[in-house]
C-alpha cells in the first residue's frame, strides 16, 4: 500500500496539475495507446484535473478490441469440431462474432475453458491426449512471449495435441497507422506493459519520422499526470523524442530474454486489425520451424465471413476518430451485460471504461 500510496499522494497530484495548467499554452491533443491506461485515466478521473485545452483519446491499445471478428468465427467453427478443446483467456469469452460468441456456444456444450496463461492450456493438451488443444494467443508484445515460452515447452515435452491459433500483434505500426490516417495528434502516452518487453527504442520512429513526441507511462495518476506534463513540454520546445516516465519499469532496449523467445518463434506478418484492415507487419506468426503447433496449418478450416454491426463505431473509436458517447449504440442497445461491439466488453475497452466511469455524466 505504501508503493501505491506514494503515486496516488494528493499533494503532489495538485502541484502537477497546476504546473500543467501553468505550462499549457495551446490546444493539445494525446492519444494512448494502452487499454490499461484508457481504464486508469478514467478510474482516477485524470479529466477533470486537465484545463479544457488539453484534449486525450483513445487508441487501439485493448488486444480485445483490435481482434478481428473473423478470427472470433475460427475460434467458435473450431469449438464446434469433434474432439477439440479450445482455451482462452477469459475477456475474449464474450466478443461477439459474426453469430454468436464463445460464451453463448460454451453454453451450448462446446468444450471452452479460460485459463490465464499459454503453460495452462498445454496442461490441459497433456491431461487429454485424445483431444486436441487449441490455444488462443492474443495480445500485443506483453502477452506474446508467453505464448512463445509456451510453443518451447511443448517441443521440450513432446506434446503433439496442442495448437496455438495465434491473433498477436505489435504496436507500432498500428501507431503508424494512425498517424498516417491523418489523425491531429500531438503526441502518444506510450504502453508501458508493451515498452517493458520491447524497451522505448521501439517508437523512435514515430518521433524522428513524424515529429511526434512520446513518453512511456506508468499506470498511477501521479505517472499519468508527468507523462502530460512531459509531452507538453516536448510540444513547446518543438523538440519532440522518446522519454521514459515510467523509469522503475521500462528502459530503453527492454527485455532482451523476452525479445529472443519471440524472435525465435515467432516471425511478423500482415494483420488484419478491427476497424484498420490489414496492417503490414503488425502481426506475429509461427516461424517454419514450428508451424506443426500452427492451428490452421494442421486443422483445415473453412468460415463465411460475415460484416459487423454497421451501426457500431467500435472501429472509428479504436482510431482515435470517435468517442464511445458518439456511437448511436452506446448504454442504449450496447453495454458490458449486452455488448453489441468488441469496444464494451474487456476492462481496457473504451466503451467499457466510460460507461463505467462516465455514465452518469
Amino acid at each position: 500500500m505504501k508503493y501505491i500510496d506514494e503515486y496516488r499522494a494528493k499533494d503532489l497530484i495538485m502541484k502537477l496539475e497546476d504546473q500543467i495548467r501553468k505550462s499549457a499554452r495551446r490546444d493539445y491533443t494525446f492519444m494512448e495507446v494502452c487499454g490499461g491506461h484508457t481504464s486508469a485515466i478514467h478510474r482516477f478521473g485524470i479529466p477533470y484535473l486537465l484545463p479544457d485545452n488539453i484534449k486525450l483519446i483513445s487508441g487501439p491499445g485493448c488486444p480485445v478490441c483490435v481482434t478481428g471478428t473473423d478470427f472470433i468465427d475460427k475460434a467458435i467453427a473450431y469449438s464446434k469440431m469433434e474432439e477439440i478443446t479450445v482455451t482462452t483467456f477469459g475477456d475474449l469469452m464474450r466478443v461477439p462474432g459474426s453469430v454468436t460468441s464463445l460464451e453463448k456456444v460454451k453454453a451450448k456444450g462446446a468444450d471452452i475453458r479460460i485459463v490465464l496463461s499459454g503453460l495452462e492450456a498445454l496442461e490441459i493438451a497433456k491431461i487429454n491426449s485424445h483431444r486436441k488443444v487449441i490455444f488462443l494467443g492474443i495480445g500485443f508484445e506483453t502477452t506474446a512471449p508467453g505464448t512463445a515460452v509456451t510453443i518451447k515447452q511443448a517441443e521440450t515435452d513432446g506434446i503433439n495435441n496442442f495448437f496455438v491459433l495465434s491473433a498477436h500483434k505489435v504496436m507500432p505500426p498500428a501507431m503508424e497507422a494512425i498517424v498516417k490516417d491523418g489523425v491531429n495528434l500531438d503526441g502518444f502516452i506510450c504502453p508501458g506493459h508493451v515498452a517493458a518487453i520491447t524497451g522505448s527504442d521501439a517508437f523512435n520512429f514515430i518521433a524522428e519520422k513524424y515529429n511526434l513526441g512520446c513518453v512511456v507511462s506508468g499506470f498511477e495518476p501521479t505517472d499519468i499526470l508527468l507523462s502530460i506534463l512531459m509531452l507538453i513540454e516536448q510540444v513547446n520546445r518543438n523538440t519532440p523524442k522518446v522519454e521514459i516516465q515510467y523509469g522503475r519499469v521500462v528502459t530503453v532496449k527492454g527485455n532482451v530474454i523476452a525479445q529472443k523467445h519471440l524472435s525465435e518463434i515467432f516471425e511478423p506478418c500482415d494483420a488484419k486489425w478491427r476497424g484498420f484492415g490489414v496492417i503490414p507487419l503488425s502481426g506475429l506468426k509461427l516461424r517454419k520451424d514450428f508451424e506443426m503447433y500452427d492451428a490452421e496449418n494442421n486443422i483445415p478450416l473453412k468460415i463465411t465471413y460475415q460484416e459487423d454491426n454497421e451501426l457500431c463505431i467500435c472501429g472509428k473509436i479504436l482510431r482515435g476518430l470517435k468517442t464511445p458517447a458518439e456511437c448511436p449504440l452506446f448504454a442504449k442497445n450496447c453495454f458490458p451485460e449486452n455488448p453489441a461491439g468488441a469496444c464494451m466488453v474487456s476492462n481496457e475497452g473504451a466503451c467499457n471504461t466510460w460507461y463505467k466511469y462516465n455514465i452518469n455524466e
